[in-house]
């Protein structure tokens, strides 16, 4: 009978996998619903055993199967223990290893080698690896942290607005383009950040980006902040794993760089692979680890 790894990505919008060789090469790949653990953790165990069943599937292999594989997951909400115990305990695959997404982003963005990760969308968090040990920076969520993530930037955005409306700060073209969204009415804009998660305020954060290109003023004030908040981790990160390069993520990756430090922007490499290219890598590991089989 042969072994069969899985790697496994869980989003918060979607969940892939894929199956490989006990080399990490890959055979068949998977995609499901959402599995954030934090949020949901009985939907992210559903989620993540079916993405593995799909990439069974695409394999041209029985389903069934999952349940000798060695998986390895790289999972939002992993800092929340007795989640990632809960979701452990409950998953079908032989051996189960589950570690943060951000392990898998670094993972696949870099290799094996030393360097720092930023992966900024909708929040933000820092990774680097130095010698084989990883350090991490940030990732504390939207409530009291994320700094420079998009979130955070259109919160800032929809603020700047309603002091805008209020005549405390110039008005400009994109506090004009989210009011004129809400239809000049500020009870709406504070009704919409009431009910909102982050991900609502983080669609405005491309908006802002824009704006800033075409020099608006209230927009080049958002993202300078942001910048900073951004260019201080890198410098923590950086200091704390003295990385040689570095690689941005997500979906404000190609919107920052112009904005950043040049001691940054210097060291700028481009990803090797996604993170699901990493979730293998690392299941592979593992595999090899636990077995003792050669590379």
């Amino acid at each position: 009978m042969t072994d069969y790894i899985l790697g496994i990505d869980g989003g918060g919008t979607s969940c892939r996998a894929a199956v490989a060789d006990p080399h990490g090469v890959i055979l068949g790949r998977g995609k499901s619903g959402a599995a954030n653990i934090l949020t949901d953790p009985n939907n992210a165990i559903i989620s993540i055993t079916e993405a593995a069943k799909a990439a069974y599937r695409d394999a041209g292999f029985d389903e069934t199967g999952v349940t000798g594989a060695s998986a390895f997951l790289g999972l939002a909400g992993t800092n929340v223990g007795d989640l990632t115990r809960y979701v452990h305990d409950r998953l079908p695959f032989r051996h189960t290893d589950i570690d943060s997404d951000g392990l898998i982003a670094l993972q696949g963005a870099i290799g094996d080698e030393d360097g720092a990760v930023a992966i900024l969308g909708t929040g933000s968090i820092y990774m680097g690896r130095k010698n084989n040990v990883v350090r991490y920076i940030g990732g504390w969520g939207f409530t009291v942290g994320d700094l420079g993530g998009g979130a955070r930037v259109g919160h800032a955005l929809l603020q700047e607005a309603l002091l805008a409306h209020d005549g405390v700060i110039p008005r400009s073209g994109v506090t004009d383009a989210v009011l004129d969204e809400f239809k000049h009415d500020p009870r709406g804009i504070v009704e919409f950040a009431r009910l909102s998660k982050p991900g609502d305020f983080g669609r405005y954060a491309p908006l802002v980006f824009d704006h800033a290109r075409q020099g608006d003023p209230q927009a080049i004030a958002i993202v300078k902040a942001g910048a900073a908040s951004v260019n201080a981790s890198l410098d923590a990160i950086m200091a704390l794993a003295g990385a040689p390069r570095l690689c941005l993520l997500g979906g404000l990756a190609p919107l920052y760089p112009e904005w950043l430090s040049e001691r940054h922007r210097s060291i700028l490499v481009e990803a090797e692979a996604d993170a699901l290219t990493g979730a293998v890598a690392l299941a592979a590991n593992r595999y090899r680890q636990r077995t003792g089989a050669a590379a």
